[in-house]
């Protein structure tokens, strides 16, 4: 049985930076990996029920073609607890919880997307025919 309370290097941030000029949140994880998210890929990423949806019902980002500004402009960062951040957006938007699990398992850099690929890739072989997975502009395989 897994310890629930045993940290876990890969998923606990040891820096986290948001440059609001740049546009750009910075995590430096405790196994030394460095994520760097542009604000709008972490705005469609947001796991809240109103982006996301919820009860079967889709969420307000699967019909937005686009973001503005406002909704792509970090105007505050909250640590949740020792497990999530919390953005606050510009447009007043600031009821996502971001669990590190998530903002690692979604990690954009070159490195963690192949593996990805590479695991969908082999778990698609040994089910079928091998698929080439594409993200989605929210950053989920389709």
């Amino acid at each position: 049985m897994t310890n629930p309370f045993e940290v876990n290097p890969a998923t606990t941030p040891a820096r986290i930076h948001a440059d609001r000029e740049a546009g750009t949140l910075s995590i430096e994880w405790g196994d030394g990996h460095g994520t760097t998210y542009g604000v709008e890929a972490l705005r469609w990423l947001c796991p809240c029920a109103y982006c996301r949806g919820e009860a079967g019902m889709p969420g307000w980002l699967d019909s937005a073609p686009t973001l503005t500004p406002d909704q792509t402009k970090l105007t505050d960062l909250h640590l949740v607890g020792n497990y999530a951040l919390s953005p606050h957006w510009a447009d007043g938007h600031a009821t996502g919880y971001y669990p590190f699990r998530l903002l690692r398992d979604r990690c954009p850099c070159v490195v963690c997307t192949a593996r990805r690929t590479d695991k969908a890739s082999s778990s698609s072989s040994s089910s079928g025919p091998a698929t080439s997975p594409a993200m989605s502009r929210h950053g989920e395989h389709r």
